[in-house]
């Protein structure tokens, strides 16, 4: 069983997803924050392999690209980095990024890497469904590794029909036409839960992009699964001070 079914049929609920970019603030943070993150309760990570042009992410967010960039992260260093991450956590990790650096990396190579780091799923904002279906989705089965979709409030329900049975372990949910970190009125998604749930009312939905305090965080899990933050927690490792003490203050804020 793949670890986010397993870790999601035994918390079903008030799930905190939290979101950062591999090599930063400094190059060999990565695994040291995944750690300190389960160790302060969240319950699910995912890894932004950084990437020059984050058209989904915020100006936060894309900055931190940057400065993992420049600092020498790559798709290639961050698997050396997690090549034995699974003897030091046990929650669910997820890798976030985009097309580009996954195809020139090679992509039954990058499943292949996956499948070795013990990493459960991948969001790839930029490929789309068909695309995925077609030629990749076979492979993706063959290393155990699960496509995780987003959707948004402008998506149809013709749409989401075809996308919710294509998505495995959760649905990352949306704000229309954002970018992370832009604010969102939580009750105002409410009727597009809705017509997730109308259509696959067994799939876990977290809700990501603009929650920064544990008021909407609180609000989120009252509808959805969990929440997804990200921006938020970039910011927080950015303040001075040791690492540990900014993700422990941090998650107990939140939570």
């Amino acid at each position: 069983m793949n670890r986010l079914d397993e870790y999601l049929k035994n918390k079903p609920n008030d799930l905190l997803s939290v979101y950062f970019t591999a090599g930063y603030p400094h190059l060999n943070d990565t695994v040291k924050i995944v750690q300190s993150l389960e160790k302060n309760g969240a319950d699910l990570v995912e890894i932004v392999m950084p990437f020059s042009d984050p058209m989904a992410d915020g100006p936060i967010i894309q900055k931190s690209s940057g400065v993992a960039l420049k600092n020498g992260m790559s798709i290639r260093v961050l698997f050396q980095q997690l090549s034995d991450i699974r003897e030091k956590v046990s929650i669910p990790l997820v890798l976030m990024g985009y097309l580009n650096p996954v195809f020139r990396f090679g992509m039954e190579k990058f499943c292949q890497h996956c499948k070795n780091a013990g990493i459960d799923g991948v969001i790839l904002p930029d490929m789309p469904l068909e695309v995925y279906k077609k030629e990749y989705e076979d492979l993706f089965a063959e290393y155990g590794l699960y496509n995780i979709f987003l959707v948004s409030p402008t998506t149809s329900d013709r749409r989401l029909r075809n996308i919710l049975p294509a998505s495995q372990g959760f649905v990352y949910m949306v704000s229309s036409s954002a970018t992370t970190g832009d604010q969102i009125d939580v009750q105002a998604h409410m009727e597009y839960l809705n017509r997730i749930r109308s259509i696959d009312p067994e799939l876990p939905v977290l809700m990501g992009f603009g929650i920064d305090n544990h008021q909407k965080f609180r609000q989120v899990c009252a509808h959805a699964n969990g929440g997804i933050i990200g921006s938020a927690f970039i910011r927080a490792l950015e303040k001075e001070g040791p690492l540990e003490d900014k993700i422990r203050a941090f998650v107990k804020t939140i939570k």
